[in-house]
């Protein structure tokens, strides 16, 4: 079974320098100032809920500037901001957000699942385009509070969850390209049902080599806005031609990096042994760092069996996945993300043909697929206990 190791990278160099260049005036949640609105929504029915359309009474900000530092937090009614023409944001695309969920337990708590690997990741992303860097415990505590403000809009049940967006943009008003001197953080909230109404659904994907999500020595690893805008034209073309999705592909060898938004996992079994693959690819500085890739790795290390299972973090190719097809060696394949947790897929647009990926008789996903579901939405609801990885916000309600 592979060992899964930390790897130094140009950003993880470039976060500690800007770390210890901007942390001299911290973020403190202990300076939060509230206001309340003065007209408090009632929570809509589930059914009414659909992915990033509503969201909740309140929202919090906090101003940053290269003299000053952090300024105090506030959580305020949620309203529109007011920016200057000229700030970096809109001409140069200082911008980084992240996406995480809080949840409704059993016992009526209020829980976020791994708020501190998301932390981490703003800041290497803050880093990386020069945006400053925070305390990742004091915004926690913050979305905590913003979460108690408006606890009443958090749904209930299995498939439901508060969605967190946290962002950062640079709002030097100047149009010279330079490193902003001003900045800031907000975080708005969603109340969310399940993002596929019906439950798994599977989708067919088109192998996109005509157009390149990242590339080695940029910045595809952050979750920045320009990462994103540049994909939905290659979406849209492959909409047109029958697929719901890109799967990302590199170089003159074609690796697999990701699929749309999300990381993604491939089953194989090799046919001489009958042992199976769980693979994805490497962390090399072009693949997000996704949240739920790491929970699936760790999960899938702890309780499928090594006798049967391996876990590989390695480059594979679309011709891999197309011969092994026709040997029946493929066994399933699955997106991985916060919004959908896992998305199943059953077909890939490569060459003029479609590869065929198998799913469970009468069902939308294939049997790793849905136990690795469980495994993470058990964790997520509070019906299993794993280390820290659910934070709590609130006591019972």
């Amino acid at each position: 079974m592979l060992r899964r190791t930390n790897q130094l990278s140009l950003a993880s160099r470039l976060f500690s320098g800007a770390a210890s260049r901007m942390m001299s005036a911290p973020l403190e949640s202990s300076k939060l100032q509230i206001r309340s609105t003065t007209k408090p929504s009632t929570p809509k029915n589930n059914e009414d809920l659909g992915f990033g359309k509503t969201f909740t009474d309140h929202m919090l900000a906090v101003e940053w500037t290269q003299e000053k530092g952090w300024g105090a937090p506030e959580i305020k009614p949620y309203g529109n901001l007011s920016l200057d023409p000229s700030c970096a944001v809109f001409h140069y695309g200082f911008e980084l957000f992240e996406g995480l969920k809080a949840y409704r337990t059993p016992d009526n708590k209020i829980t976020m699942f791994r708020p501190d690997k998301n932390m981490e990741r703003l800041n290497k992303s803050a880093a990386r385009i020069c945006l400053p860097t925070v305390d990742g415990e004091e915004v926690i505590k913050l979305m905590g509070k913003l979460i108690e403000q408006d606890k009443h809009l958090v749904p209930k049940g299995q498939g439901y969850a508060l969605y967190l967006r946290p962002t950062m943009i640079g709002t030097t008003a100047a149009l010279g390209v330079s490193a902003p001197d001003r900045a800031l953080l907000f975080v708005i909230a969603s109340p969310v049902g399940p993002y596929y109404k019906t439950g798994f659904k599977a989708v067919r994907l088109e192998a996109t080599d005509y157009a390149t999500r990242a590339w080695p020595g940029g910045c595809g690893d952050k979750k920045l806005g320009a990462n994103y805008a540049p994909c939905v034209l290659p979406q849209k073309q492959a909409a047109e031609r029958g697929y719901q999705q890109n799967l990302w592909l590199f170089g003159p060898e074609k690796y697999i990096t990701e699929v749309g938004t999300m990381n993604v996992f491939f089953v194989f079994k090799d046919a001489k042994t009958g042992k199976k693959e769980l693979v994805t690819a490497p962390l090399d500085g072009t693949i997000l760092e996704g949240v739920t890739r790491d929970s699936i790795l760790t999960l899938a290390e702890q309780n499928l069996s090594s006798d049967e299972w391996t876990i590989s973090e390695r480059y594979f190719s679309i011709k891999e996945v197309e011969e092994r097809a026709a040997k029946g060696e493929l066994v399933e394949a699955f997106g991985a993300g916060t919004a959908a947790v896992v998305s199943p897929i059953k077909e890939i647009g490569w060459n003029g043909k479609d590869i065929n990926v198998p799913l469970q008789d009468g069902k939308q996903s294939g049997p790793l697929t849905e136990t690795i579901a469980k495994w993470i939405a058990d964790i997520q609801y509070g019906n299993v206990k794993h280390g820290n990885w659910s934070r709590e916000v609130t006591g019972p309600l």
